[in-house]
């Protein structure tokens, strides 16, 4: 038995005093009508209404029972309305989640665009390097790079594919001069994430295979954002992908060296715990994101 629809015209009853019109209004079947009241009756054990051939009255039970449901379907229906409106028009907290690199470079100016376009979203915004479980932390979308580990039953997309890019401020360049083959890395500060395995040496592909290149730390920190800092300073040679780096390249302030070497790519995905019944905000940022990244296997930060 559909307990709600069966308190709906049990109400309607009620308010036409009659099967027969309570059956035309909701286009239902005065047998259908009688098989809802009957269920409900049978359901609560009690009897909700005296009917003869010519009129319909409450029992004490179907007095005391409507009452309570003339206050429980208006707001049943004002919920479904709350809700149905959710997945209709974007509004409400978006709850995003990107890992340090993309977030720092990159989000910043998406989310301003994707926020004059939906004023009625709030924006909740976790950058960190850890990789945040979406569900077990209440989050709706969650930005991750290759090097993170992405549970399975995720909805997946790749944004693109970034270039792990050696750059520098022209400033330090024209003081020190452009490396021109990985072997002379060596002799220049380098800016360095602190991962251990990066501390020493930088790893290069060659044509022999990939290389390890050692390096001297002039700086080293967990923060992408300050390793641009320092770099845009004139203070070394960093390496990060070019989603870190925000618009410096293209605008000049850093200048790739050893373009013509490959340091390595990074992915960058964008996932959502399902794909089944998404809210108008989480829909509307999947699409805002797919849309200004069409092509996810080239890199569009370069």
């Amino acid at each position: 038995m559909d307990r709600l629809h069966s308190m709906k015209v049990f109400a309607k009853v009620v308010e036409q005093g009659s099967f027969v019109r309570a059956a035309e209004i909701m286009a239902l079947s005065n047998a259908v009508v009688t098989r809802y009241i009957v269920d409900l009756e049978n359901h609560l054990g009690t009897r909700l209404l005296n009917r003869s051939t010519r009129r319909l009255s409450l029992t004490e039970s179907g007095q005391a029972f409507l009452e309570r449901v003339r206050h429980i379907l208006p707001e049943i229906e004002e919920a479904e309305a709350i809700v149905a409106m959710a997945t209709k028009k974007p509004g409400g907290t978006l709850s995003l989640y990107s890992h340090v690199g993309f977030g720092q470079g990159q989000l910043g100016k998406l989310l301003a665009e994707y926020s004059a376009a939906y004023p009625e979203v709030v924006l909740d915004v976790s950058v960190s390097e850890r990789a945040m479980d979406l569900v077990e932390e209440g989050l709706d979308i969650g930005f991750f790079s290759s090097l993170q580990k992405l549970d399975a039953s995720m909805v997946v997309r790749k944004v693109g594919v970034a270039a792990v890019v050696l750059c520098a401020s022209p400033s330090y360049l024209e003081k020190h001069g452009a490396p021109q083959t990985p072997d002379e890395l060596s002799r220049h500060a380098c800016l360095n994430f602190s991962h251990e395995h990066l501390r020493h040496h930088w790893h290069v592909k060659t044509e022999a295979g990939i290389r390890d290149i050692p390096i001297t730390s002039q700086v080293v920190s967990n923060s992408a954002l300050l390793l641009r800092d320092f770099a845009l300073a004139g203070m070394g040679i960093t390496m990060r992908p070019s989603f870190s780096l925000g618009d410096d390249l293209r605008c000049g302030k850093l200048q790739r060296v050893l373009a013509d070497f490959d340091m390595g790519q990074v992915s960058v995905m964008m996932a959502y715990p399902s794909r089944r019944l998404l809210s108008a905000k989480v829909r509307s940022f999947v699409d805002f994101i797919s849309d200004r990244f069409p092509h996810p296997e080239t890199d569009p930060w370069l």
